[in-house]
């Protein structure tokens, strides 16, 4: 088969098209066709030499794919041959084949392209996560989303309002935040000429009830004053930097404030497949009912992967970034 190879530390350029043996199918996995992934930051990431796969795994990059099942495994009953699903890889992902645990599937939406599906699990299940199994937001609270126009925080945009939950967002751009509203963001911040904390508290005075951030930085301190008392903050990557500002520890004593960080690549199956199990249930209907979307920036064929990765590390996307074999 086919696949994305790369050494180590290259550049996007770096990336090119080889052959490998397909991987071998166990009884307790599914045999799944790549018809597309999603592309991701950790994907450059472990390509830059920064985010290994956890032990085990496959080599190959690519958390997330769609596609069609070609063998099931002995003790599999989920899925039989023929099947269309997408769903979450540890590893793999850039290939044309890729054996899969059942319970990390999910089917393709009615009516939805293999290229929209492809991109749909990572973002959403990050922001569900985030949203409702950490957080517990409920209808009614308020969320502050950084990096309002990435994949999750669309995804988690679409989820506020679609629990009835107020979003503000900031972007660095009108283009983006008019992205973001149309998603269902309540509040719009462009945070290159305003102050988020600044814009919160001129509008929301009281605060809000979680703050998901991805940017990390020097956003610690403004997290803090703009949380309602018992809130939290949510970190799941640190696009500003590894390090934070010097935190103000009277403010979240004051506050009462949980500071929590998560990531979902190295979270445990069985943790996985409740989440999925919990997702299925709850909001994978509203992808057919057109109540939820998935965001595609770009669909590359395999022949630009480059391009995807350097899209994706210049910060110039809108949305999902996608790649078809």
């Amino acid at each position: 088969m086919q696949f994305v190879n790369f050494e180590k530390g290259c550049s996007p350029e770096g990336l090119t098209v080889a052959k490998i043996e397909a991987p071998t199918l166990t009884d307790d996995k599914v045999m799944v066709k790549v018809h597309a992934f999603g592309v991701n930051r950790a994907d450059t990431l472990q390509r830059q030499g920064h985010y290994p796969p956890p032990p085990g795994e496959s080599e190959i990059l690519g958390l997330e794919v769609a596609g069609e099942v070609i063998g099931v495994g002995a003790a599999v009953s989920e899925w039989k041959v023929g099947d269309k699903v997408f769903g979450l890889v540890a590893g793999g992902g850039y290939a044309q084949q890729v054996a899969v645990n059942p319970l990390h599937l999910m089917p393709v939406p009615e009516s939805m392209a293999y290229s929209g599906a492809a991109g749909l699990a990572e973002v959403f299940l990050t922001a569900f996560q985030c949203l409702r199994s950490i957080a517990n937001v409920k209808p009614a609270e308020r969320v502050m989303i950084h990096g309002g126009a990435s994949g999750v925080g669309l995804a988690a945009t679409q989820l506020c309002h679609y629990w009835g939950v107020e979003s503000a967002v900031t972007a660095s751009s009108q283009e983006k935040l008019a992205q973001c509203e149309q998603n269902g963001a309540n509040l719009l911040i462009n945070y290159k000429d305003q102050n988020f904390a600044e814009q919160i508290q001129a509008h929301w005075p009281e605060g809000v009830n979680m703050v998901l951030d991805m940017v990390g930085g020097d956003y610690l301190n403004r997290n803090l004053q703009i949380l309602k008392r018992d809130g939290i903050v949510v970190y799941l990557a640190m696009l500003a930097g590894r390090y934070a500002d010097n935190l103000d520890m009277a403010l979240m004593l004051g506050k009462r404030a949980r500071i929590q960080g998560t990531t979902l690549r190295n979270r445990t199956d069985d943790y996985k497949s409740e989440l999925i199990s919990d997702f299925s249930k709850t909001c994978l209907p509203a992808f057919s009912s057109g109540e939820l979307s998935v965001n595609i920036d770009t669909v590359y064929a395999i022949d630009d992967i480059a391009k995807s990765h350097a899209r994706l590390e210049n910060n110039d996307t809108h949305g999902k970034i996608i790649v078809e074999w």
